[in-house]
């Protein structure tokens, strides 16, 4: 597999995943992924962007009936 970035050879490994949104942060140390050996980049197959939308998704939710509350 080549990067999409530089063209380099890809590897498995894993990659941190960090987002804010919607008055949370969510940070995922490990999650597994294909990264770059040239230039570092990662790319993260199907089941671990399923895994982290639904993640997100569990997240919103839990947001809005928190703030509900408020």
């Amino acid at each position: 597999m080549k990067c999409m970035h530089c063209q380099g050879t890809m590897v498995k490994g894993v990659a941190p995943f960090h987002i804010d949104k919607k008055g949370y942060h969510l940070t995922l140390d490990e999650v597994p992924a294909w990264i770059c050996q040239q230039c570092g980049e990662f790319y993260f197959d199907e089941p671990q962007v399923d895994s982290i939308q639904e993640i997100i998704r569990k997240l919103e939710d839990v947001t809005e009936r928190l703030s509900d509350v408020a």
